[in-house]
């Protein structure tokens, strides 16, 4: 995988092959990145990275400028690796081993920006479950952004405070904000960035 732009551009990463992980593709990447670009200069905004894997995201956001990026997985070889990379291009990224779940119910910072990947084969109300504890635990700002990368089969327009989704390959990413801060975004500009 590849860091796609900002001041490490171009980068390569290689996780340990036996990470128990699906790294989000870079072309998919690359997709939500143009999206977020409409919305946000990365410059301090503060992330939160769930189900952080290899930390592919994380490395993006810092790579743009965005501090601090918190990092969580429940795999120890993950949040190691991720440590690991933070360490070696001075990001300013937290890598904490911790159940996602039990990580939203306590802790009490908000984000600019929520990003989740779950497993792909989770069950639709743990997908559900994590839109609620973010929202019921004010997790996000209010002018923030959360992000969650599922399976077409996975469905969560019906969830309160969605917003938007695209679909990119076999991934579809489901866009959630507060209420009435959806209109900012140049819609057109937005669906050309996914055609292929």
């Amino acid at each position: 995988m590849r860091i796609i732009s900002g001041k490490y551009k171009g980068r390569r990463i290689t996780p340990p092959g036996n990470l128990p992980v699906r790294p989000t593709t870079d072309m998919s990447k690359e997709a939500l990145f143009n999206i977020l670009n409409n919305y946000f200069n990365f410059s301090e905004l503060r992330i939160l990275d769930l189900f952080a894997g290899t930390g592919n995201i994380s490395y993006e956001f810092a790579s743009r400028g965005a501090e601090p990026v918190v990092a969580v997985d429940g795999d120890f070889g993950c949040v190691s690796f991720i440590k690991k990379t933070a360490k070696e291009f001075d990001f300013d990224i937290t890598p904490i081993k911790s159940d996602v779940f039990k990580f939203l119910e306590k802790n009490k910072a908000s984000y600019d920006i929520i990003f989740a990947d779950p497993p792909y084969g989770m069950e639709q109300k743990d997908f559900e479950r994590i839109i609620q504890l973010v929202f019921e635990n004010e997790l996000l700002e209010e002018d923030g952004m959360m992000i969650i990368e599922h399976s077409k089969h996975t469905k969560l327009e019906h969830m309160k405070n969605f917003s938007f989704s695209r679909n990119y390959g076999g991934s579809v990413f489901s866009f959630f904000e507060f209420e009435g801060n959806e209109e900012d975004i140049d819609e057109e500009a937005e669906d050309d960035e996914f055609e292929s």
